[in-house]
């Protein structure tokens, strides 16, 4: 088994798929010879050569709907977005395009599309370089949505990512990127499009995802000194939401926060809470919190950063005043 970082992970799931499935090509700005602004492609192009590897012009829409048509002729692309806040200049082709032509084709045409969106907070980069831009796909009929945690689920998520027969939205945070690493066994295998608890509790269940998940893990740590014992549930998936392992976490804590990076306002959160409320209502003893970042544009400078954007600090007291509830 190698331990990886999580860049390295995504580039070893990358190398894994254009190895074992010659209708897998990778395509992006600087994804060649640069090896991405991130390094997660580096070394790609000179294994697989300029025609599976392939740089793309500085046009994100022309970029996703080349991958899309090319998806829908029987390749299964992986498409780089730079910075996942570029997304937007793509948006026509990925939600007017590759989510619905399945559905407008009658079954007729599917798009096995992967789009890794490196995104978040965290690394000081800036408005226009740190939203998290997960709930605006999340919403939208016909995209699957990934958001791994860890180095061991981005390998495998982003494998099984490639081998669907749907446009799968790949968020990656960028601060977990060189951040995070641990051992890749590659006997394990796909995980399935579910949840995963992170740490068993009886107090409070944390629901969330991404980056998120290792701040509510250092909140619970938080808690646990505290006296209180909190369930740590990793959705991995934005859609399709994993209901029944956050039921059954619920249904044995009795209490529910939700945290996650995207705007509070608005976001993915704010499903799960609502979804909880009319179906757990009976199950709760406390009100639901929802723990998001403030609707406000991501600034410069880490303390900035860090005053609006969920800390263990920030998660360690909304959920104490849940526990005490």
């Amino acid at each position: 088994m190698d331990t990886l970082k999580f860049a390295e992970a995504i580039r070893a799931a990358i190398d894994a798929e254009l190895s074992a499935d010659q209708s897998v090509v990778v395509l992006g700005e600087e994804v060649g010879a640069l090896g991405g602004v991130f390094t997660v492609t580096k070394g790609l192009v000179d294994k697989y050569g300029e025609d599976r590897v392939l740089d793309s012009p500085i046009s994100e829409g022309a970029l996703a709907g080349f991958a899309a048509g090319a998806a829908t002729a029987g390749m299964r692309p992986i498409v780089e977005i730079m910075f996942s806040d570029f997304v937007m200049l793509a948006m026509d082709q990925l939600v007017n395009f590759a989510a619905k032509i399945h559905y407008m084709s009658n079954g007729q045409f599917s798009v096995p599309l992967v789009v890794r969106l490196p995104g978040g907070a965290g690394t000081n980069h800036g408005p226009q370089h740190s939203q998290a831009l997960e709930s605006w796909f999340a919403q939208t009929p016909g995209l699957i949505v990934a958001m791994p945690s860890t180095p061991s689920d981005a390998y495998w998520m982003l494998r099984e990512a490639v081998r669907l027969d749907d446009p799968v939205m790949f968020f990656e945070n960028k601060n977990l990127y060189f951040r995070l690493a641990e051992e890749i066994d590659p006997a394990e295998g796909p995980r399935g499009l579910r949840a995963a608890v992170r740490r068993p509790g009886d107090d409070v269940t944390i629901v969330s995802a991404g980056r998120m998940v290792g701040a509510s893990l250092e909140a619970a740590d938080l808690l646990a000194e505290a006296g209180f014992s909190i369930e740590v549930v990793d959705m991995r998936y934005l859609w399709p939401l994993d209901y029944g392992t956050v039921a059954a976490s619920v249904r044995k804590t009795s209490k529910l926060a939700v945290v996650y990076e995207a705007v509070e306002y608005g976001g993915w959160g704010s499903e799960i809470a609502s979804w909880a409320a009319r179906d757990l209502f009976t199950d709760l003893d406390g009100p639901i919190h929802r723990i998001g970042t403030h609707r406000v544009p991501i600034p410069v400078g880490v303390p900035l950063e860090e005053a609006i954007v969920p800390t263990p600090a920030t998660i360690f007291e909304s959920v104490l005043e849940l526990a005490k509830y």
